[in-house]
């Protein structure tokens, strides 16, 4: 997969946040939107599918009617991705939710990763755009594609490698349809993590505590490929603009949406089969050595110049988070920058917090060594 939990963990729980209800409708299409110029290539286009001929799949859908539920993008960011991809489309293809379109942005591949989109495009017309993507990274390329996509009643993130459960839209919707319309609200969760030909090797860790502005501040516990939203939620993206500089997109989702006061669903059960290869921008963080290099990145400064990225980007959109959680992102800079022993005593009374306690440990040495 293209991005992923980056991190996970930290101290004690903090008291929920007043959820002050954000309205969708305010948040007006930015500029840049009606600015920008790009490539939007309908996939009826049948004239690049050649080279996707030979391994061609079934994608033809069952068709849709208002009794399939509400509307559902999927935002896919793709680059050089013609090895697995056909796998994780067909899983697309066999989703129970059958209201879904997806919208694919392509940085720049050179391989058949755009003929077989194309392909997908043939068996499914008017549900399938291709267009050219930002060519600066993968987070650019998933907030772009997010802010471009069509209006639909949800949206969810996928990356080009993994494979879906028949369920996964499904089970999202099912769970993001109790809240209210006009809160933004986020669905993430637990991955099967897989080797390169499928083949189950894991789960990723188990998050039980309450997901929070508070943890979102030191911690993604879901990786983007697992995100399903809402249109507050994606409003909320858009209203923030897709060339901030942030770790990552899914990072960046949590501590929004949780930051403005919204809803976050983390599922125990996992819906998705992560697959682990070499080419993977980020891995998967369940193994012993995982964590060991993490620590040692930690030391290196690595988490320190992550969080530096994530407040000033914050710090650009305060209007957006409720006056709770101003006040939580404020003490945080305020841990970062005090002195001995002050910054833990602020730390501990901020409610702050990973997941994990051997995480909240990581927290409070990362705070007295000067590397959160």
């Amino acid at each position: 997969m293209q991005t992923a939990q980056l991190d996970r963990d930290l101290s004690r729980p903090s008291e929920e946040a007043s959820a002050a209800e954000l309205v969708a409708s305010p948040l007006l299409a930015p500029a840049f939107l009606k600015d920008r110029d790009f490539e939007r290539l309908r996939v009826d286009d049948r004239s690049s599918v050649n080279g996707a001929r030979a391994g061609r799949r079934d994608y033809r859908p069952t068709p849709s009617t208002e009794s399939d539920g509400p509307t559902v993008t999927i935002v896919m960011a793709t680059y050089q991705g013609e090895r697995f991809l056909n796998e994780q489309l067909s899983s697309i293809a066999a989703q129970t939710h059958r209201n879904w379109r997806l919208f694919v942005s392509d940085d720049g591949s050179t391989d058949k990763t755009r003929a077989i989109v194309r392909e997908l495009g043939e068996a499914r017309r008017n549900e399938v755009d291709l267009v050219d993507g930002p060519r600066k990274g993968f987070v650019a390329n998933f907030l772009t594609s997010l802010c471009q996509a069509p209006e639909t009643d949800y949206y969810a993130f996928s990356d080009q490698d993994d494979l879906w459960e028949p369920d996964k839209l499904e089970r999202a919707l099912s769970i993001l349809e109790k809240t209210p319309k006009d809160k933004p609200a986020l669905y993430c969760g637990r991955t099967c993590i897989t080797d390169a030909s499928g083949r189950p090797t894991g789960l990723s860790p188990a998050f039980l505590r309450p997901p929070s502005f508070g943890n979102a501040l030191v911690q993604s516990i879901g990786g983007g490929n697992t995100m399903v939203m809402n249109h507050a939620a994606r409003a909320l993206l858009r209203a923030a603009g897709p060339d901030i500089d942030v770790v990552s997109h899914d990072w960046w989702t949590y501590q929004l949406v949780s930051g403005a006061g919204g809803a976050v669903h983390y599922d125990l059960e996992p819906k998705l089969r992560y697959r682990q290869h070499a080419t993977n921008l980020m891995g998967a963080n369940n193994t012993f050595g995982a964590r060991c290099k993490r620590i040692r990145l930690l030391f290196k400064g690595r988490f320190k110049q992550w969080t530096d990225r994530n407040v000033r980007a914050l710090s650009q959109v305060r209007h957006l988070l409720t006056h709770e959680n101003r006040a939580l992102l404020d003490s945080l800079i305020e841990v970062r920058s005090g002195p001995l022993p002050r910054n833990l005593l602020t730390l501990y009374r901020s409610g702050i917090y990973r997941q994990t306690w051997p995480n909240n440990i990581g927290l409070i040495m990362a705070t007295a060594f000067g590397k959160l």
